[in-house]
């Protein structure tokens, strides 16, 4: 019998409600834009007016209020292609390195003589001695300063070549620490650029590596390329704070000179921290992610200037056993307990890292400033207009495309490519459903993904129809021929959208940008296209065939 239980048809209805209750919001995408906005606003800062309570009032609180997020071709904004002068940290390495190649020296000056630092090309460090004899003592000294690299190509190589010339010590990094160096600085710099652009409260911006030192940013929303090049040029804020004590509560009563700040990594924990800085961000000269010494498990190392390290050193010899707080853009990175006294400036932060996560807290201590110098090859500012035109276009040509389908459907099929042609309508619905849920962002590619979608949603339909019609001529009445339709087309139905679906899949993986968002349209139009011919089309004949019970029927 052709029938579908009740849970089943349930089941279809709830997903298409849902759904399209998640795809309704893009209908009053500027409404419910300025309540998203105004909830953010009301959020973050705890601060109401009305102004706010209006906007926020835009859109009811009981309806989902996820939007498909507009891209850059779409939305307008800037486009910035920079690249990381990251040579430029080999000096500044080769620079900070030179107090401990001095004081190493020192330690066996009776061999060496006297040593005084040499003008060098940028990138190296190079030291005389007076004493020509005592080179290879020399070398060696300075070879103890060398650690490990840490990443996972590089693992037991030195961090520092060091050679010896006559009286000259000749000093660069390794091509391991090189290459590692060259990662760490690309990461913190894209790091740098994420945390300012998203303190904006601009939306889905694109912000990723490309090639050995570019990075392409991409900023959908905002007015010029300019006015991004000025938020990139701003600096991180980075503290080191007294902790007074912990918290589970963001309500937390603190006394007078005391803030209450979240911690990053951990969900619902707080610090209670004085608010006045031991030291700042400016104050530090570096930090690497290292291994501890007496356990061998990843650490990070940071090292402050001369005021700091004096500042830092009084405060550590009378805090020995509290913990300190690492406040990076009012959040707390990490809050370390103080072992012994650092009075050396530099120290080392020690917990359940691996190599991974080590690299990433240095990559935030880092985070203040740019670790080099960023050139902007590439820069241009697109208008929304190019955005609306763009959409106009997309639009057009989705109601194009749905037209033609559904007078094909209707000519081919009569009633059951009505039937077809609505459910390609809830297929729309559902795909605009799942782009909101999931947050993605819509681009001129994902556009055309889902124009081929609708060309492709009613593939399923036409061989459903088409095998009722051959069934029609041997089968014992419509709803036998109804049944053995389905159930005979389905193989053919998930063969043909598997292999699509694959590709979407190997598009997404390998792709980037547009290819990427083109990849994600495709294959969750594939999806939704497989579950409404199978599912929706087939209630609705169903429903229909159950209110009519015809005796004959013409596909």
């Amino acid at each position: 019998m052709l029938q579908i239980p009740l849970w089943n048809r349930l089941m279809i209805i709830l997903v298409l409600l849902a759904g399209l209750s998640f795809a309704m919001p893009n209908l009053f995408y500027d409404r419910v834009e300025r309540h998203n906005d105004a909830v953010a606003a009301i959020e973050g800062t705890g601060a109401t007016n009305d102004a706010l309570e209006a906007e926020r009032g835009l859109w009811p609180e009981f309806l989902p209020s996820t939007l498909v997020n507009l891209g850059l071709d779409l939305r307008g904004g800037a486009h910035l292609l920079a690249e990381v002068q990251v040579a430029d940290v080999y000096e500044a390495r080769m620079d900070a390195l030179w107090p401990e190649v001095r004081d190493a020296l020192r330690e066996v000056r009776d061999e060496v003589g006297t040593i005084r630092r040499q003008d060098a090309p940028a990138g190296e460090l190079q030291v005389r001695i007076s004493r020509p004899e005592g080179i290879a003592a020399a070398v060696a000294a300075v070879r103890e300063l060398a650690t490990p690299v840490v990443s996972l190509t590089g693992v037991g190589s030195p961090t520092l070549d060091v050679r010896g010339e006559n009286d000259l010590i000749i000093v660069t990094l390794s091509e391991a620490e090189r290459e590692a160096t060259d990662t760490r600085t690309m990461q913190q710099s894209v790091e740098i650029v994420r945390r300012r652009v998203d303190e904006a409260g601009t939306r889905e911006p694109t912000i990723q590596r490309q090639g050995r030192d570019r990075i392409l940013i991409q900023v959908p929303g905002i007015g010029s390329a300019q006015e991004l090049k000025d938020l990139i040029g701003t600096t991180a804020r980075l503290t080191f704070h007294p902790v007074v004590r912990r918290a589970v509560d963001a309500d937390a009563t603190v006394e007078s000179r005391q803030i209450l700040l979240p911690s990053m990594d951990e969900e619902g924990v707080f610090y209670v921290l004085e608010q006045t800085p031991v030291v700042t961000g400016d104050d530090l000269v570096d930090s690497q992610p290292a291994f501890d010494q007496q356990t061998g498990q990843p650490s990070v190392t940071f090292r402050f200037n001369p005021a700091g390290a004096r500042a830092f050193g009084n405060y550590t010899a009378a805090n020995v056993g509290a913990p300190f707080a690492i406040v990076l853009d009012e959040e707390v990175i990490s809050a370390p307990v103080i072992r012994q006294a650092i009075t050396g400036g530099s120290g080392q932060i020690t917990g359940n890292f691996n190599v991974e996560t080590s690299t990433e807290l240095a990559v935030l201590l880092r985070a203040g400033a740019l670790p080099a110098e960023m050139v902007f090859l590439e820069e241009r500012t697109i208008g929304p207009e190019l955005g609306a035109d763009s959409i106009a276009a997309g639009e057009i040509a989705a109601l194009v495309a749905f037209a033609a389908v559904l007078v094909f459907m209707v000519l081919s099929y009569g009633l059951f490519g009505v039937f077809a042609s609505l459910a390609l309508i809830l297929n729309v619905g559902l795909i605009f459903g799942v782009l909101s849920l999931i947050g993605a962002t819509l681009t001129l590619p994902g556009i055309a993904g889902i124009v081929l979608t609708i060309g492709m949603a009613v593939d399923a339909n036409v061989l459903v129809f088409e095998r009722i019609r051959e069934e029609l001529k041997t089968a014992k009445g419509p709803a036998r021929a109804i049944e053995l339709g389905y159930s005979r087309a389905l193989s053919a139905i998930v063969d043909a959208n598997l292999t699509t679906f694959i590709i979407a899949v190997i598009l997404f993986v390998l792709g980037s940008g547009p290819v990427r968002g083109f990849s994600v349209t495709l294959g969750i139009g594939i999806v939704t296209s497989v579950f409404t011919a199978i599912y929706v089309t087939r209630l609705f004949i169903v429903t229909w065939f159950d209110r009519r019970r015809p005796k004959s029927i013409e596909v």
